[in-house]
């Protein structure tokens, strides 16, 4: 169920996890942790995962918070705890102040990315795929948590598809690398790629924020996580973030 988990510490810690594809109740295409709604998977079985992962994470059910991602750059703000329908809003990132929230983004080769300022006390989740990564969906998230008060922010980037394995056209490869040149490279086979994961680290770079943990394990060559590039039925991994107050003890 859990992959790996990372905590950010300041005045409120901020907890960082990535699932994988054991543990759950899906079958088939999806089995068996896939937190998708929108992939065709039983939506009963999709609802009891989600409340496993809520129930591991000691958030309820009602505190995790999805959202119906995109491919944009519309970032959503949780505000209020009434702020959380049962439908997601259309967005790919997600931020808050609020502890005990956690914000959720699910994927399958594009790269999710964790931000956190602990001191000031917001977080932000961020899905990045290729078409958002080089629309700013990263530089637009971090403007916000700014404007809101972030000063010192962290980065947790999780699993995503790598260069290796992104094979896409060259003129694909050029329209993107016109926008972010970093995200130019070679697959394994020596025909035009793109490193998605690597062109947001140097987005993330450029931006000051100071990345706490970039994995470079592939979607599609771990049969531990769903891939769209692997698999084109399959389900969906996640990356959650949410804020905890940290106990404070009192003496006489």
């Amino acid at each position: 169920m859990l992959r790996s988990r990372f905590v950010i510490p300041g005045r409120r810690t901020a907890h960082v996890a990535f699932t994988d594809r054991h543990g759950g109740y899906s079958s088939g295409d999806f089995a068996s942790f896939n937190l998708a709604r929108h992939v065709g998977d039983d939506d009963e079985l999709v609802a009891a995962n989600r409340a496993s992962l809520a129930q591991v994470l000691s958030l309820s059910g009602e505190r995790l918070a999805f959202v119906s991602q995109v491919h944009g750059t519309a970032v959503r703000t949780i505000d209020d705890e009434t702020e959380l329908p049962p439908l997601p809003v259309e967005a790919d990132a997600q931020m808050t102040r609020l502890s005990g929230i956690g914000l959720t983004i699910m994927v399958a080769d594009c790269t999710p990315v964790m931000l956190a300022d602990p001191e000031a006390g917001i977080i932000a989740a961020v899905h990045a795929g290729r078409q958002g990564m080089a629309a700013g969906v990263v530089q637009g998230t971090i403007a916000q948590m700014r404007q809101a008060g972030a000063e010192k922010l962290h980065a947790v980037i999780g699993p995503s598809v790598c260069p290796r394995c992104y094979e896409v056209s060259a003129e694909l490869r050029s329209e993107i690398a016109a926008i972010e040149p970093t995200a130019a490279s070679v697959s394994v086979s020596g025909t035009p790629a793109l490193d998605v994961a690597g062109a947001v680290a140097e987005q993330l770079s450029r931006e000051g924020v100071i990345i706490d943990h970039f994995s470079r394990t592939c979607t599609k060559e771990s049969e531990d996580l769903f891939s769209y590039r692997r698999q084109r039925r399959t389900g969906r991994f996640a990356g959650i973030i949410w804020l905890q107050e940290e106990k404070t003890t009192t003496h006489p």
